[in-house]
C-alpha cells in the first residue's frame, strides 16, 4: 500500500519596521521551517499569513494596520506578531477576524498560534529540517552576502520619546558565545557583511556584568574565554574570514558613544572592523537632549569625533535627529545646525517628532507646530545634504572598495552596470555606489576596487579599477 505524503502547510509573511524585527521574522520561519511548513511568496497560496508590525511611530502603526488589513483581504487567515502586538484591543477592535496576537519577539507564542491556526503535517517525509535549528536564523530574508547579526534585546534607557523599553523590555544580551557561532556560521554559509544591530549596541553586556564565555572559532586550536562585552565582540568578529580567506565588513550600528567606543576605532584602522559606526544622536542642543532624557555632551562628543579621524581617516558616522521636539526653540534648532556643521557627519537622517502613545514627551509643554516642524525638516535636510555632497565630492578619483548588490542585464551594446556600496554605506539606509562596464561574472557579494569618476549629493558612480 503506497504512502500518501500529507500536503505541507504554507506560510506567508509580512515583515515591517526595523532590522531588529527582520530578523525575528527570519528566526520565526526558520523554526516553522523546522516544523515542517514551506514558505508561500504570495497570499493566495498561504494558509495563514504572519503579519510583523512596528509600533514605534504612529505613521508605522499606520503602515501595520494598512498590512494587517491587506493580508486579511487578500487571504484571510492572519496572525499579527512584532511591536505592535502590545495594542491586541486596538487590533482585534479594527480586525476582529484575525486569528491570534503576539508581541514582539515572542517567537514560541507565534510558532503555537500557527500551530493552532494550520496545524503542521509533521512526518520522515515532509520533515526534511533536523527539529535542532540551534542558535542560526538559517532562513535569511536578506540577499544571501549581508545578514544582520542581532546581539541583545530591549534598552534600558528611558529617553522620553521613545516607548521600546515598553515593547521589548530591558536590556537582555544573548551569550556572546553564541552571537560567534551564530555569526562564524553566517560566514561560512556565504555571508560578506555582518551587520551588527540591537537596541544599544555599546550596552552589550551589561545586564551580565560582561560574563566570560569559553569560545573556540573553527580556525582556532585552542578555546579562550571572551567577555561579553561590544569591544570583545568587534575585536572577535573582526577575526573571520570567508571560505575564500577575506575578511567580512562588520558593521556596527545603533552605537552609543560610551567612552569604551573609543577601543573599537583602532580595530577600524586594522581593517579588521568596517569604518562606520551609526549613533543615535537625536539632538545637538543642551535643552532639548535634557527634554528627550539623553546624555547632553555635544561638545565632547565634537572632540572625539576628531579623535576617531585621526586614529581612522576613512571612518563614516552616521545618525539621525529628530526636529520639532516639544520645546525647540528656533534657537535650539540653529545650535543643531552649527554642530553639524562642524561635527561633519557623513550620512544624515531626519525625523519630524511625532507623539508615540504613551511617551512621556506627549506631556512635554511647548508643541511645536507642523508647519514649523515641515520648514525646520527642510532646512536640515538642504544643510546635510550638502555636507554630504562634499565629502563624496572629495571621493572622486580615489580608489575605494564596494561590495556588489546587484548586477544588471546587458544593454543594447552588452555593456553590464552594477550597484554596489563603499564601506560608508549601509544596505537600505546611506547611499550607492553605481558602476558602468562591470566584468560578465562579477555578482553580488563580491568585493571590488572602484574608480570613483563622479559623485552627487548621495551617491558615487564608478568603474573597477584595473
Amino acid at each position: 500500500m503506497a504512502t500518501i505524503i500529507p500536503d505541507q502547510k504554507r506560510i506567508g509573511m509580512v515583515s515591517l519596521g526595523c532590522p531588529k524585527a527582520l530578523v525575528d521574522s527570519e528566526r520565526i520561519l526558520t523554526k516553522l521551517r523546522a516544523d515542517g511548513y514551506a514558505m508561500s511568496p504570495d497570499y493566495q497560496g498561504a494558509d495563514v499569513v504572519l503579519v510583523n508590525t512596528c509600533g514605534f511611530l504612529d505613521s508605522a502603526k499606520e503602515e501595520s494596520l494598512a498590512a494587517i488589513g491587506e493580508a486579511i483581504a487578500e487571504n484571510g487567515r492572519v496572525i499579527v506578531t512584532g511591536c505592535m502586538g502590545n495594542e491586541a484591543e486596538l487590533i482585534r477592535a479594527k480586525f476582529p477576524q484575525v486569528l491570534a496576537v503576539t508581541g514582539a519577539h515572542q517567537y514560541e507564542a507565534v510558532v503555537e498560534a500557527v500551530h493552532e491556526a494550520a496545524p503542521p503535517s509533521q512526518g520522515p517525509y515532509v520533515d526534511l529540517v533536523p527539529q535542532n535549528y540551534g542558535d542560526m536564523a538559517d532562513i535569511k530574508l536578506t540577499p544571501r552576502h549581508y545578514s544582520y547579526l542581532k546581539i541583545s534585546e530591549g534598552c534600558n534607557h528611558a529617553c522620553s520619546f521613545c516607548i521600546i523599553p515598553s515593547l521589548r523590555g530591558k536590556l537582555a544580551s544573548r551569550r556572546i558565545d553564541a552571537v560567534l557561532r551564530e555569526a562564524e556560521k553566517l560566514v561560512a554559509a556565504g555571508t560578506r557583511e555582518l551587520l551588527v544591530i540591537s537596541q544599544d549596541t555599546s550596552a552589550y553586556g551589561v545586564d551580565v556584568r560582561h560574563e566570560e564565555r569559553n569560545w573556540k572559532a573553527k580556525n582556532s586550536q585552542q578555546e579562550r574565554p571572551v567577555r561579553t562585552h561590544m569591544t570583545d565582540l568587534a575585536r572577535e568578529l573582526g577575526g573571520l574570514r570567508t571560505p575564500d580567506g577575506e575578511t567580512p565588513w562588520v558593521r556596527l550600528h545603533y552605537v552609543y558613544p560610551y567612552p569604551h567606543v573609543d577601543a573599537v576605532i583602532p580595530l577600524m584602522a586594522e581593517g579588521l572592523i568596517t569604518p562606520y559606526l551609526d549613533i543615535p544622536f537625536q539632538h545637538a542642543s543642551p535643552s532639548v537632549l535634557k527634554a528627550m532624557k539623553r546624555p547632553a555632551n555635544e561638545a565632547k562628543v565634537l572632540e572625539r569625533l576628531k579623535a576617531w579621524r585621526e586614529i581612522c581617516p576613512d571612518i563614516a558616522v552616521r545618525s539621525s535627529f529628530v526636529v520639532g521636539f516639544p520645546g525647540e526653540t528656533e534657537a535650539d534648532f540653529q545650535y543643531l545646525l552649527d554642530w553639524l556643521d562642524e561635527a561633519q557627519l557623513d550620512r544624515v537622517g531626519a525625523f519630524r517628532f511625532e507623539p508615540v502613545a504613551g511617551a512621556a514627551a506627549n506631556a512635554l509643554p511647548g508643541a511645536v507646530p507642523e508647519q514649523l516642524k515641515e520648514e525646520r525638516y527642510a532646512r536640515i535636510m538642504e544643510r546635510t545634504e550638502a555636507i554630504s555632497a562634499a565629502k563624496l565630492a572629495a571621493k572622486v578619483g580615489r580608489t575605494v572598495q564596494v561590495i556588489i548588490d546587484e548586477v544588471g542585464e546587458p544593454d543594447e551594446d552588452g555593456d553590464l552596470g552594477a550597484t554596489g556600496r563603499s564601506q560608508a554605506d549601509a544596505p537600505e539606509i546611506d547611499g550607492a555606489v553605481y558602476l558602468r562596464d562591470v566584468p560578465a561574472g562579477t555578482k553580488p557579494g563580491d568585493f571590488v576596487s572602484v574608480q570613483i569618476e563622479d559623485a552627487d549629493a548621495h551617491d558615487l558612480f564608478g568603474v573597477i579599477a584595473d
